[in-house]
């Protein structure tokens, strides 16, 4: 390990010098462009004027709620119950049945008591595993462009987006666990692909079944590569460069590489060592975060009606440049929500499938906290700081029409905006604020190698050396992310994340009877405690 260690750093040498030549991070940013712009034309195509992928998350999200009988409300408290550890028992009871007679959820005794040994983590590390996957700088940054571009009225639909994404999270979690595949050794692989691929094979569509499973894999890869790593590595630049007053055509690429080389130290691990880094991380930073937020709230609140006024105002009557009508904003607010919380993508599913548990929809029901933690708790809690904090016309909502606004006289993107927030009400806040931003990157990146390294096995096998090489491309993006722009970086990453979200539907609407039968199952097993 040393001498991996050793022979990377020994790495940014030669990239110091490299890194001072003219303009590589805008080389950089011109070579990757035209692949950014590709994929986002080919992924949001418009149908009436309203990308389609948009149309398709809304309305699965509203039908699986009413499907499902509101499970975002009436099983949420069960679901905080499930995460404490209140029904462990019912996965360590032994069903004692010598004939394999049915249970009544359905299943036979063989595959309980097989379904009783299989997992590697936590219900609580799963779901910090990913929380740490969604938690992130979508956050941070994707609320600030939000607001930038939508204006207040875009949290809004943040928030409704994030409602009824718990419901959508909770059926792709449970068919996760359902359909995950557990090797000799006892590592579990599961994910879209595999409830795809085999549980449409069980409804008779087997080549169905294989194509959308192969199409969710390349697109989650691609998804690693940019809404779980180069838009990462990318808001953590922005801020680290604003810190330390790095002004060089380079210091993207230098910072890059320094990050790709502390995410693939913790990556050789696996998910026994993302959980471990993760349970601890994620819970440390979300309550900072969270502490500030609400010390910047409560500090100033006299202005909470005012913000929530607008918030509510402008969801309907957008005032904001940027999108100028009801629709606009409506979509704006969808997007940034749908990209922090990846409710509909299926990534999740994967951190989820590695639950020690006999009952799948005991981790769907634990998977539903997260939209609520990352959007209706976190994303407004930020959206809130900032509206605060433009009070006084700091700068005009919508900007530039690409994100950016003016802040005396300077241009702010992203993370940036959020950080001249905070810096208005909490003394060196921006030192807070950047190591927030870097953890929120680093527990992302990390999580996000796991879903795209689950999405290359599946496609290209369980060797080393392929895990190698895409361990190699993974940390490649870090670099890329952290040189190119934050357009280039976040058109990708919303192409690449939404692009999921077309194969996994398919699964999700064949199969959502068994995620109904699997819900009835555990349902019934804790009520018998």
């Amino acid at each position: 390990m040393n001498k991996k260690l050793l022979t990377l750093l020994f790495a940014i040498v030669p990239m110091l010098t490299f890194a001072q030549e003219k303009g590589l991070d805008q080389k950089i940013d011109e070579a990757f462009k035209p692949f950014s712009d590709f994929f986002s034309k080919m992924i949001f195509f418009d149908i009436a004027g309203t990308p389609f992928v948009l149309i398709l998350l809304v309305f699965s999200a509203a039908f699986f709620t009413i499907y499902f009988g509101f499970p975002n409300i009436r099983h949420f408290l069960t679901a905080i119950n499930v995460v404490r550890g209140k029904y462990d028992e019912v996965d360590k009871a032994v069903v004692e049945n010598a004939y394999g007679d049915s249970t009544p959820g359905g299943d036979s005794i063989e595959t309980i008591r097989d379904e009783s040994q299989e997992g590697e983590v936590t219900h609580f590390q799963a779901l910090a595993t990913a929380v740490s996957g969604t938690v992130g700088n979508g956050n941070i940054a994707g609320v600030a462009l939000a607001i930038a571009l939508g204006g207040p009225g875009a949290t809004f639909w943040m928030i409704i987006c994030g409602l009824l994404g718990m419901s959508t999270k909770f059926v792709e979690c449970t068919l996760g666990v359902q359909y995950r595949d557990v090797d000799e050794e006892g590592t579990v692989y599961g994910g879209p692909m595999y409830y795809l691929s085999k549980g449409l094979k069980e409804k008779g569509f087997t080549m169905l079944g294989k194509i959308t499973a192969v199409l969710f894999a390349i697109f989650c890869i691609g998804g690693s590569f940019g809404g779980g790593n180069a838009a990462q590595s990318n808001q953590a630049t922005i801020v680290l460069k604003e810190l330390l007053g790095l002004e060089s055509t380079g210091a993207g690429a230098i910072i890059g590489l320094i990050l790709a080389i502390l995410v693939g130290i913790i990556i050789i691990g696996g998910i026994k060592r993302i959980a471990t880094v993760t349970e601890k991380v994620v819970p440390f930073m979300a309550v900072l975060y969270i502490i500030a937020c609400l010390y910047i709230i409560l500090s100033n609140v006299t202005l909470v009606d005012d913000a929530f006024g607008l918030i509510f105002t402008e969801a309907f009557s957008p005032k904001a440049i940027g999108v100028g009508s009801f629709i606009g904003v409506l979509l704006v607010g969808f997007q940034r929500a749908a990209f922090s919380n990846e409710a509909g993508a299926g990534s999740a599913s994967i951190a989820h499938s590695a639950v020690k548990t006999k009952y799948s929809a005991s981790e769907g029901l634990v998977a539903l906290l997260e939209p609520f933690i990352d959007t209706v708790v976190i994303c407004t809690m930020t959206a809130l700081v900032i509206i605060i904090f433009n009070t006084g016309g700091v700068f005009e909502y919508g900007g530039d029409g690409t994100g950016g606004v003016l802040i005396d006289g300077l241009r702010y993107e992203g993370a940036g905006i959020t950080s001249k927030a905070f810096a208005q009400y909490i003394p060196y806040s921006n030192v807070f604020l950047t190591i927030a931003v870097v953890l929120f990157a680093v527990s992302t990146m990390i999580s996000w190698s796991y879903y795209g390294l689950q999405s290359w096995k599946f496609l290209f096998g369980r060797g080393k050396k392929a895990d190698l090489t895409y361990k190699l491309l993974f940390l490649t993006f870090v670099v890329i992310g952290a040189a190119a722009s934050m357009g280039s970086i976040w058109a990708f990453s919303d192409a690449m994340i939404f692009a999921m979200v077309f194969p996994n539907m398919v699964g999700l609407y064949f199969l959502m009877p068994v995620v109904k039968k699997q819900l009835k199952r555990y349902l019934e097993a804790i009520k018998s405690l």
